[in-house]
């Protein structure tokens, strides 16, 4: 039977959504397989957004219309036969997988009884624990003026209050209590409201009591969403920044003069379609580094722009959204004011948000413990992935971002940042970055933002990197040029100790990224080949293949070597180090120069490492299937059982790290290069956003890694 959770609360608007993902993104640490079950969905006219943001989950497969037991209409006209309706899809999800996180009813709706009741029923007959979230913030229709989104928050008596009627409902309907989260809290009053539910709660359970605050990221409309509310069209702009959330409303019905200084970082501006003096001035201001960066613009009253005005906002070439409605000022304002915030799939920095929130306040061991969930005997790439992460927060490391012009970068430093992954140095031009990431909906005011031509750091590198290459003949004038592209300028940060690391190649070749490293960082002691290994990960396990972007034709000495580094590389990331010196042929039932070259790195190997696991010549059945192992190799403690593939040479690596990656559906973190003094790592050009996060990861862990004092 599946480990489940019923995310229920006794009012809407309390965030259910935050708490949800949370608890997948949780469960998916601990096993392969997580459900999600919506017992009532919300619309029968539109998409559940919530349903779709836990479906977005890399650990969840399951389908839309298998993730629902109901609609409200089925309530109404028979809850018990609702009641059994969901019972039954259910168990249908709940057989295929490991846990399954329950999301209960929004109160879009009312059923009847109270919906409190019915969803503590529902979960006393799946037989769910409820993670109980109650909400933090007064209901009400309005928001306070300016600030979207934005509602008073509740005082711990009457969380307290709500918490009691709450809990009398869950024991009416016999459900079981988990844990209680008070959501949307009072920052500057968490201790005291976990006190007062506690206090609530008494002798009649012990639940866990957390505390999530409010952010007014989460709770802050998107231009999308404001789009909708006024019945508008984008008129211009880039619509992938509709995703960018409007934290203020300015109504610029008045002189420019005046308009400006009430504009808001993150705003949206209410313009008069009739002044466009006030709307080419306000896209001036967003453009200008002296005023706050803008959200959007909504033009309302239905006017024409004049064909002049036109052919001026075109050539600015805004990305910025400029929405058209035809309301007046005033119904425009209430709309926008109106307009809810939610966490939907598409917003990169809510989620991100959503989950640093969930992870600093919740303690997501206690709640795995409470569910009885156990450690999984496989290892999924996502478990393998949020290991990564978890190493890296506790590594604590500085790591240097050179790309600062690519928005992969920008929005992976936003979740580095926001999941408090890595300490970051992105090079660029501070206004241009910091610009581009408001104008992408990103955080990264965390982030060190440095120039690759700052004349005081320039001058310190070009001295420095003088030093160590004069005797390859560069001169300092040319070492002052040298040092401000950008991978340059990035090592001498790693090899000045400004930067634990350095992660690049996203827009750069490898030999652009890797070859300062060479020249600055250079090799650890013993080691005469800077390699590469890729972290193969598949369906249930982690493999090592190395070496599959560097070196084209090793000989026997530094193939040694790769498979001497990529055994610490393994152990590294938790891998039990087993090598496959891998050739055509297994054992000596085979000979020729590329044999003898493996046959040769595998005596070296053994002769410096006498305690590594080593095998070779093998070929890769033989080191995979313990069946092929048993025929070819009986009494090897590798065949059947590698975890560490050395490749004879680039051609062979890269060709079957990229076989396995697209045939076996394995995820590829890499490469990660290994033999440095300290940590460099190359992206693939074609790098995803997740990609780079895991190579920043790694390069924190292999930092943390190489400042362990060595053991006597």
């Amino acid at each position: 039977m599946a480990h489940s959770i019923y995310i229920g609360s006794a009012e809407g608007n309390t965030g259910k959504s935050t708490i949800a993902l949370g608890a997948v993104d949780t469960l998916s640490r601990r096993v392969s397989r997580v459900g999600v079950f919506r017992p009532v969905a919300r619309s029968t006219n539109e998409r559940d957004y919530v349903l779709e943001l836990l479906l977005a989950h890399e650990a969840v497969d399951t389908g839309y219309d298998e993730a629902i037991g109901v609609r409200y209409d089925d309530v109404h006209a028979d809850p018990e036969r609702a009641l059994a309706t969901i019972v039954r899809r259910y168990k249908a999800v709940e057989a295929r997988c490991d846990a399954v996180v329950i999301v209960g009813s929004d109160y879009t709706d009312v059923g009847s009884p109270t919906e409190l009741s019915y969803n503590a029923r529902i979960a006393a007959n799946l037989g769910a624990p409820m993670l109980l979230a109650v909400g933090g913030r007064v209901p009400q229709d309005t928001d306070d003026g300016d600030r979207l989104g934005y509602v008073d928050a509740r005082t711990p008596a009457e969380v307290a209050q709500l918490t009691e009627l709450a809990l009398e409902e869950l024991h009416d309907e016999h459900a079981t209590l988990l844990g209680i989260i008070v959501n949307r809290a009072d920052d500057e009053r968490l201790d005291e409201l976990i006190a007062a539910v506690r206090e609530v709660v008494g002798e009649r359970a012990d639940p866990a009591v957390w505390a999530i605050p409010e952010d007014q990221y989460l709770v802050a409309p998107t231009m999308g969403s404001i789009m909708t509310a006024v019945d508008g069209d984008l008129y211009a702009g880039d619509p992938q920044l509709l995703n960018r959330e409007a934290l203020g409303v300015v109504v610029a019905a008045m002189s420019l003069v005046n308009v400006l200084p009430r504009l808001i970082e993150g705003s949206v501006v209410v313009i008069p379609a009739d002044r466009a003096d006030v709307l080419l001035g306000v896209l001036t201001a967003h453009s200008s580094a002296t005023f706050p960066s803008i959200s959007g613009v909504v033009l309302n009253g239905g006017f024409e722009l004049p064909e002049q005005i036109e052919r001026l906002v075109e050539g600015l070439h805004t990305d910025l959204p400029i929405i058209r409605t035809d309301h007046g000022s005033y119904d425009t304002a209430v709309r926008i004011t109106h307009t809810r915030g939610r966490l939907a799939a598409e917003s990169q920095r809510k989620r991100d948000t959503a989950l640093r929130l969930f992870e600093r306040h919740v303690d997501t061991t206690e709640l795995l413990d409470r569910l009885d969930v156990s450690h999984a005997d496989v290892v999924t790439p996502l478990m393998f992935e949020y290991g990564l992460l978890e190493r890296a927060r506790q590594a604590d490391k500085h790591i240097v971002l050179p790309e600062g012009d690519d928005d992969r970068i920008l929005r992976a430093a936003a979740t580095l940042l926001a999941r408090g992954v890595a300490r970051l140095t992105i090079l660029g031009e501070s206004i241009e970055v910091r610009a581009r990431a408001l104008s992408l909906g990103l955080d990264i005011a965390g982030a060190e933002v440095v120039s690759s031509h700052d004349a005081v750091m320039g001058m310190k590198f070009a001295e420095e990197y003088h030093r160590l290459r004069q005797h390859k003949g560069m001169t300092l004038e040319r070492a002052r040029e040298r040092v401000t592209d950008v991978s340059y300028f990035g090592t001498m940060m790693v090899h000045m100790g400004l930067a634990d690391g350095m992660v690049s190649g996203a827009a750069h070749t490898t030999a652009h990224t890797i070859k300062p490293s060479f020249e600055i960082v250079k090799t650890k002691p013993g080691v005469s080949v800077v390699s590469s290994v890729f972290l193969m990960a598949l369906a249930d396990r982690v493999l090592v293949y190395g070496d599959c972007a560097v070196n084209p034709d090793p000989t026997a000495e530094q193939l040694a070597d790769i498979a001497i580094s990529s055994s610490q590389t393994a152990a590294q990331f938790g891998i039990d180090p087993r090598v496959a010196m891998l050739s055509y042929s297994t054992g000596s039932s085979g000979a020729g120069a590329d044999v003898d070259k493996v046959r040769a790195a595998t005596a070296l190997v053994r002769e410096r490492m006498p305690h590594l696991l080593v095998e070779g010549p093998i070929q890769y059945d033989a080191a995979v299937d313990v069946a092929v192992a048993a025929s070819k190799l009986p009494d090897s403690e590798v065949a059947g059982r590698a975890t560490v593939f050395i490749f004879p040479d680039l051609n062979t690596g890269n060709n079957t790290y990229k076989a396995v990656q697209r045939s076996a559906g394995a995820v590829a973190i890499g490469p990660v290069l290994q033999g440095l003094n300290k940590p460099v790592n190359d992206l693939s050009r074609g790098a995803l956003v997740q990609d780079i996060v895991n190579t920043v990861a790694i390069t924190a862990i292999q930092a943390a890694e190489s400042d362990a004092p060595v053991a006597s």
